[in-house]
């Protein structure tokens, strides 16, 4: 059994909790942004190929107390490298973080840990150098507490890039925050979902592949494929089986809008691409079928008005850097007020960085979630109708 460490934003744990149990993998634990369990060796791909919320994934290879730089070096050492790395590998501690702990030093640490590998790597395949010729490996470091995790990077690059998302336009909402949004809200597929800030897409696209059960992986690579622990046989038999698992026989109802006729087009391109993914998986179970493409208009918000009776508006306005300046920011948060009347009896989600959102919507929240994802703080204001 294996144990493993997805990466999600931080006040996403919960969300991501519950995916990784969906998938029949046990919980081992959280930290702010880490979700920790166990899983067996179909684990590896799977989860990379079927977590939405999840930003990256690592195998825990040690787990052990180092108070000092030669406890931090002999538990290193003690790895079994040469099972999961290649004579080739070009091996990268790319990050290291510390909290409460004897070692404070994230470069010392970070050259402790690369000088471990690299001897043991040596005195196992008798090489007094590395070629370091072939593709590159992660690793990472947490030392909590003066306790010590070394991880192995099973992701590559994160797993927000699903690979449909050709042109983002200006900040956009990250595919996994987008995807926790929808569990926030309990979003289900018969629900009518409309996102009147479109941009490149995301929010619809998202909601799309959740609704006709599309794992958001199938259109992209993970850096496992290229280490030995890596069974090829076994990840093309997961990919069709998750393949066997995407519904076409559901009505749907997402629609996405944008006052910017540039933003609609690329949403409709990224949206084209995420199901040209989907339907090549399909077809590579030999099934033909096509997946409905979410439909975007051009439209300003304020002309907007109501489909149905009931739904959700899950959007996330221009903010920032999106806008200029935080005065033309307040003046949106406070025309926005508009579609608490002309979507009346819907749900709404809106999420910023503008800690002045709710006074200048004018509505008092249901709840309010703090999420961060990289270096962003924002806010999930929460509306229920």
């Amino acid at each position: 059994m294996n144990t493993l460490v997805a990466l999600c934003a931080v006040g996403a744990e919960r969300i991501l909790g519950n995916e990784i149990k969906h998938l029949g993998y046990k919980l081992k634990g959280n930290a702010p942004g880490r979700v920790y369990f166990t899983g067996d060796d179909d684990a590896l791909f799977k989860a990379n190929l079927c977590l939405r919320t999840a930003d990256r994934l690592y195998l825990q290879l040690a787990e052990y107390n180092a108070l000092n730089f030669d406890e931090l070096y002999d538990g290193t050492y003690s790895v079994a490298w040469q099972d999961y790395l290649n004579k080739d590998s070009r091996i990268v501690v790319d990050k290291v973080r510390t909290y409460k702990s004897k070692l404070n030093s994230e470069h010392s640490i970070q050259g402790i840990v690369h000088k471990a590998i690299y001897s043991k790597l040596g005195d196992v395949w008798k090489m007094s150098s590395m070629p370091e010729s072939g593709e590159q490996s992660d690793i990472r470091v947490y030392v909590d507490e003066n306790k010590v995790l070394v991880l192995l990077d099973l992701s590559g690059l994160p797993l927000h890039k699903r690979g449909y998302r050709v042109d983002g336009g200006i900040a956009p909402l990250r595919e996994t925050l987008a995807a926790t949004l929808l569990q926030e809200m309990m979003w289900r597929r018969k629900t009518p979902l409309h996102d009147p800030f479109c941009g490149s897409g995301t929010i619809a696209i998202e909601a799309t592949l959740y609704a006709f059960n599309v794992a958001p992986g199938f259109g992209r690579r993970f850096a496992l494929e290229n280490l030995p622990i890596y069974n090829e046989k076994r990840a093309a038999e997961i990919k069709a089986e998750e393949a066997a698992k995407i519904r076409t026989d559901v009505e749907v109802r997402i629609t996405g809008s944008d006052i910017d006729n540039a933003a609609v087009e690329r949403a409709k391109k990224n949206a084209e691409y995420a199901c040209v993914m989907a339907g090549r998986a399909l077809k590579s179970i030999d099934i033909s079928a096509h997946i409905p493409r979410p439909d975007f208009i051009q439209s300003d918000f304020a002309e907007l008005a109501a489909p149905y009776d009931e739904g959700l508006l899950l959007c996330n306005p221009p903010y920032g850097e999106r806008l200029g300046d935080a005065d033309q920011a307040r003046e949106l948060y406070t025309n926005m007020a508009s579609l608490w009347t002309d979507f009346n009896g819907w749900d709404l989600g809106i999420i910023t960085s503008n800690e002045d959102f709710q006074e200048c919507f004018g509505h008092k929240t249901t709840a309010i979630k703090k999420l961060k994802a990289g270096n962003l703080d924002t806010s999930f204001y929460i509306y229920r109708r």
